[in-house]
């Protein structure tokens, strides 16, 4: 007992965190105890919440989110238990994809606010214990910022090497450099007339690629950081950071590489080189979390960049579990087993040295009921409640995107004027506008696809646009189920997914078998359960999910005895045998 008693007096303490931490530099020398092989560390135990400013509160009424109504929710986020925040990108921005296109890095969006309500927002989240990481956009920038403006002057203009410019191919230069694809489609070139010459773009054409093979660029991006550390900030969601090195030579994709882009364009030849430069210049200077978006990065290469002894980033995002629900850009049915092995995979690749993520939406992804559970009138509440079970007792830090506390699911577009999203509109120009797919079934996938099913505002009421503005009209429609589905009327309730949530984060956060623990999959080819157990020493935890919508006999793997039930999102109170009767949907998690 004393043992276990030890485990949870450090978890509080590292869990209380240091909030004044960027004052001074980590201890080089300090003795650190570990925790089933784990070195115990704030971001590890953290449950992170993603915050969309655009469409998470609006205070001026002019129909976008910005600073000041994030502020205004800060205690909606404190009681909900979560300790860091994430911040989508702030930056000023002329939107061409909604902020990851950044024209000053040391300037808020005008639509956002001030630095001022920057500041108001940090002082906010400080004084109620969370902390704020910020999105790092440095692969690229706007082709508004300054750097590009000039680079674009002449070939000799100092900023001209900040980006990667190639004269054309073929008769008089008139063809792109290469064959490189832009994710956002087309060619990933853009012709610049005055220049005659080609600028690289991987996302839009209005998101020119920085060079960061040049030593200029990486200490214009080193100072930023720090600017926004010295602020108080306490890390970095490191946007396609994966692709900041480019291939040598800039040779032609081959036919195998085109099939998979985003492999092709990671791993360049300096990638771990720069990333371990970042962390020597800054990073290593503050205590901080770092989670890149790792785009191209696969679970085998995922210790390169987040090993204890790589010292480059503390984790990454890996999309196996997110998008085996799409092939592509096509959506498509997925397996419970097919899951499950991916977790097993992760925790057989990732040791006690290179710590995980787990999350199953973003920005980038549409909702999590509607993508992973089901969001019919009948289902909807408990798989939304199963979800956050499993999210938060896997291994990893886990990650939620706003609005998944409530429940909230995709939007019931109906056509290509209903979205904003510049994926979705260039990818219509490319594939109906040109006659390769029809447009009922290229607006069929994007229901489930489509990034703008996450980033509808916020539900915070049964008023008008859901409570996010008081002016007439949301930047982007607010779902019609608003009604039903709103903050206000979960708050008072005590059986909605919010209450739920907030009673799952709290059981985390005093449980460390659920953050340091081993992971096992009990079952591993059952199609409807997902059974699972968390062990620290004595402390033993039995997770069981129904991902059906039909009730199940289980007889728990192993012989297994469920002795204490601790959550159950459709008030089972079935313990001590060896066999469950789960509802549709059912999730329960016990002690045993």
């Amino acid at each position: 007992m004393k043992k276990i008693a030890l485990m949870f007096a450090m978890v509080a303490i590292t869990l209380a965190g240091n909030l004044g931490a960027q004052d001074a530099a980590k201890p080089e020398t300090a003795e650190v105890k570990t925790i089933n092989g784990y070195t115990p560390t704030w971001w590890k135990e953290a449950v992170v919440y993603q915050v969309y400013p655009r469409s998470f509160k609006d205070s001026n009424g002019d129909g976008i989110g910005d600073l000041a109504g994030i502020t205004s929710k800060l205690d909606y986020l404190q009681g909900l238990g979560v300790n860091v925040i994430w911040l989508s990108p702030h930056y000023d921005s002329p939107n061409a994809d909604n902020g990851y296109d950044i024209r000053d890095y040391r300037k808020v969006m005008k639509e956002f606010g001030t630095m001022a309500d920057f500041d108001a927002l940090l002082a906010g989240i400080k004084k109620r214990h969370m902390r704020l990481i910020i999105d790092l956009v440095v692969n690229h920038t706007s082709d508004e910022h300054q750097w590009f403006v000039e680079s674009k002057k002449s070939k000799d203009n100092p900023y001209r090497d900040y980006y990667i410019w190639r004269p054309g191919r073929g008769s008089g230069g008139t063809e792109p450099p290469n064959n490189y694809p832009s994710f956002f489609s087309g060619s990933a070139w853009q012709y610049d007339a005055l220049t005659e010459q080609y600028y690289l773009h991987y996302f839009a054409v209005k998101q020119p690629d920085l060079n960061w093979d040049n030593p200029k660029v990486r200490a214009e991006v080193y100072d930023l950081m720090k600017f926004w550390l010295d602020k108080g900030v306490d890390g970095f969601r490191m946007d396609v950071i994966p692709l900041i090195s480019k291939p040598k030579g800039l040779p032609d994709l081959t036919p195998e590489e085109l099939r998979n882009v985003g492999s092709a364009y990671a791993n360049g030849p300096h990638m771990h080189e720069y990333l371990q430069e970042m962390n020597r210049n800054v990073l290593s200077k503050y205590d901080v979390m770092t989670v890149g978006e790792a785009l191209g990065i696969s679970l085998e290469e995922t210790p390169l960049m987040v090993g204890d002894d790589q010292h480059e980033l503390n984790m990454i995002f890996n999309f196996d579990a997110v998008r085996i629900n799409r092939a592509g850009r096509q959506w498509k049915s997925w397996t419970l087993p097919e899951l499950k092995a991916i977790y097993a995979k992760h925790a057989e690749e990732l040791d006690a040295h290179s710590w995980d993520t787990v999350f199953l939406s973003n920005h980038d992804n549409p909702r999590l009921v509607s993508s992973f559970g089901n969001d019919s009138p009948e289902y909807r509440l408990p798989s939304a409640k199963l979800l956050e079970t499993m999210l938060l007792t896997l291994r990893g830090t886990p990650f939620l995107y706003q609005g998944d506390e409530l429940g909230m699911t995709n939007y019931p577009f109906e056509s290509i004027e209903d979205f904003n999203d510049i994926e979705a509109k260039n990818g219509y120009k490319a594939d109906v506008v040109t006659g390769k797919v029809s447009g009922a079934d290229y607006l069929a996938n994007l229901r489930h696809m489509s990034r703008d099913n996450a980033r509808t505002p916020m539900q915070w009421n049964g008023s008008a646009h859901g409570g996010f503005t008081t002016g007439g009209k949301a930047w982007l429609a607010v779902n019609p189920n608003y009604k039903e589905i709103n903050a206000a009327q979960e708050l008072g309730d005590p059986n909605s997914v919010y209450r739920y949530t907030q009673q799952m984060i709290a059981l985390r956060h005093k449980t460390p078998a659920l953050v340091y623990g081993t992971y096992q999959d009990l079952d591993p080819a059952n199609p409807a359960i997902f059974a699972y157990t968390r062990t620290l020493g004595a402390d033993r935890y039995l997770v069981v999910l129904n991902f059906s919508d039909k009730p199940v006999d289980y007889a728990i793997p192993g012989a297994l005895q469920p002795t204490e039930l601790l959550m159950t999102n459709l008030g089972s109170t079935e313990a001590n045998t060896p066999t469950l009767h789960l509802k549709g949907w059912e999730a329960r998690v016990y002690k045993y």
